[in-house]
């Protein structure tokens, strides 16, 4: 696994050992950030504050980073994954533009006083049913800013359920992968 483009383009991640965390592979990451560049109008990572949750490796969020974000909160409550982004974060040097919460992120609860997020990539552990419920959690807790862009990456057989607040961008599947881009569209009062 390797940071597929940007500022550290070709620089090496490392993953948790076992099979606990399912980081996503180069091709699918390669295809969201070609479709975060330039298939989603009004979107720019340059300055992007970006969150990351069930972050794993840490890869998105870093991938980020290399591309032009400016900051990333990585959620994750697995001690090893915290553990595998800070080793990563720290290898590429940015562990400055880098905040890492362990955090139940179907349970977010409100965001802290402080701006939203641009940018937020949700990747559940498949068949688990959780990526709904951390956008709703999202949603909910006013964690994203008011053009802010959501990716989700679930397996194929999920069911996802509409989001409150999220409309659908774009959908596109890759083997057993589905990814899924929402804008905010608020919360109806």
């Amino acid at each position: 696994m390797r940071i597929i483009g940007g500022k550290f383009k070709g620089h090496g991640l490392v993953s948790p050992s076992g099979q606990a965390t399912r980081p996503t592979s180069d091709r699918v990451r390669e295809s969201i950030f070609n479709i975060l560049h330039h298939g989603i109008p009004d979107f720019s990572l340059d300055g992007a504050r970006v969150m990351d949750v069930f972050a794993g490796t840490g890869a998105l969020g870093l991938e980020a980073i290399s591309q032009g974000a400016r900051f990333c909160l990585f959620v994750d409550e697995s001690a090893e994954a915290r553990g595998v982004i800070r080793r990563n974060a720290d290898a590429l040097g940015v562990i400055g533009l880098a905040k890492i919460w362990r955090r139940d992120a179907t349970r977010l609860g409100p965001c802290a006083p402080q701006p939203g997020f641009d940018l937020v990539f949700a990747d559940p552990p498949y068949g688990r049913e959780l990526g709904g419920k951390a956008l709703k959690s999202l949603v909910e807790g006013g964690w994203l800013n008011p053009a802010a862009v959501v990716v989700l990456e679930e397996s194929l057989k999920a069911d996802v359920p509409e989001i409150p607040g999220l409309a659908l961008l774009d959908r596109r599947d890759y083997g057993d992968t589905q990814v899924r881009f929402y804008c905010f569209a608020g919360v109806a009062p």
